[in-house]
């Protein structure tokens, strides 16, 4: 009879403890080893609190994703707990995300760099916790540079002449594939923040200033935008105007780039074991103008948020403070070359045994450019939609950067009511 009540009583309480165990939501970028990196450790989470996770799937493009979240949290949906979100979308999405001001301790919250808490910080609410950095790289190729002797451009003219020589030079030697650049040319946000880096390492400003002064219509841009269309076709496939950062990555992976812009997280992958090129990439800040120039990386990263219309936001929000902690960054950062948003994880010898490359990161995340999500509040995705339409066509030759850039001025000045955002 004892062992009878006895095991009645642990099947009653693991009946007690499946019903308390709540399941989590969580959207996941699939952008490279994130979606691996982001299930990993939610389900480490869920192991270690007796709950579950479910994992949301959501489009690669950060223009589509933005637009599910917009479609979700206006239907005040609860299908979503956890929101995995650009570090320009805090501002956007502020009014539908929970403060987690009450969740965070004052030292944990310290821990992370200042910039990036005050950028998820919305009229005094910390409405996002910060999980990696990012800035813009430029990946090249060390052993071609070698073989037909030539160093890392500092300029862009440097760039599109390098390219050239290798692309026409391999090509001769039967390497039809080659190309000499690939970036992220199609029409989405990610194009938006490699149109701003062209323009600000050219002294072409950054689309609005910090007084809300539309101000994209300089020549300085009009340059910056008539020279990225010059390297279509010739040292960049007509390919690119479809790519966002994994295409480009695939082709530069696959060894038919001399030269790639993209995030930090491609370093690990082009430097895996079934990497063709591993070995054999190098990093370096993005190339700037001319000698009065400097060099220009736009700011990215994500950040992890919890819905308002969440059932669990405890549950939630501690989920959050988990994958954002400084084991978890230390995880990721490790196994995916994700920059941490911890500053003392910077001086972490197995992270950087790992990724050798983070240490020469000072510099670029010194010179970079943000995008003006701040200053136009609600309309960002508005304004970079419109820009990156103009880049678009400008890259695609259905008009120069002349008329393009005045009729975005145009545009966005009528949004603006003359710089009032």
């Amino acid at each position: 009879m004892t062992k009878f009540l006895a095991t009645l009583a642990a099947a009653l309480g693991l009946a007690a403890s499946s019903a308390a165990a709540e399941t989590i939501s969580i959207s996941c970028s699939a952008l490279g080893k994130e979606y691996e990196l982001c299930k990993s450790g939610a389900e480490a989470w869920a192991r270690k609190t007796g709950n579950e996770v479910r994992f949301v799937s959501t489009p690669n493009s950060a223009t589509d994703r933005l637009a599910l979240y917009l479609q979700l949290l206006a239907a005040q949906s609860p299908d979503i707990d956890v929101f995995q979100i650009d570090v320009v979308w805090p501002g956007l999405l502020a009014s539908h995300l929970l403060d987690l001001t009450l969740y965070v301790r004052p030292e944990v919250k310290a821990q992370h760099f200042p910039t990036i808490i005050d950028n998820d910080t919305v009229d005094g609410h910390l409405v996002a916790m910060p999980w990696f950095v990012d800035a813009g790289l430029l990946y090249y190729r060390k052993d071609l540079l070698q073989k037909h002797g030539t160093s890392v451009p500092d300029r862009w003219a440097d760039l599109a002449a390098t390219a050239q020589k290798i692309q026409d030079a391999e090509r001769k030697g039967g390497n039809q594939r080659l190309w000499g650049f690939v970036f992220q040319g199609r029409a989405y946000e990610g194009l938006t923040v490699n149109a701003l880096e062209w323009m600000a390492s050219q002294g072409g400003g950054t689309i609005v200033d910090a007084s809300g002064k539309v101000t994209v219509d300089n020549p300085q841009a009009i340059a910056a935008l008539d020279l990225a269309a010059s390297w279509i076709g010739k040292i960049a496939p007509e390919g690119v105007l479809t790519y966002g950062e994994e295409e480009s990555r695939g082709v530069f992976q696959s060894g038919d780039a001399v030269f790639m812009r993209n995030w930090p997280y491609a370093w690990a992958l082009a430097n895996a074991p079934d990497s063709p090129i591993r070995g054999e990439v190098g990093i370096a800040p993005l190339p700037r103008g001319g000698p009065d120039d400097t060099h220009a990386s736009a700011l990215g990263g994500q950040q992890l948020a919890v819905s308002r219309y969440s059932g669990h936001p405890d549950l939630a929000a501690d989920l959050v403070l988990y994958l954002a902690g400084a084991a978890e960054q230390k995880r990721r950062a490790i196994e995916g070359s994700f920059n941490p948003t911890i500053a003392n994880l910077y001086k972490d010898p197995e992270i950087l045994q790992a990724n050798p490359f983070m240490g020469q990161l000072g510099d670029v995340f010194a010179h970079t450019v943000a995008r003006p999500a701040r200053i136009t509040g609600n309309k960002y995705n508005r304004v970079s939609t419109e820009f990156f339409t103009a880049v678009h066509d400008t890259l695609s030759h259905n008009g120069d950067a002349t008329a393009n850039l005045a009729s975005l001025d145009k545009v966005l000045k009528a949004l603006s009511r003359n710089g009032r955002w």
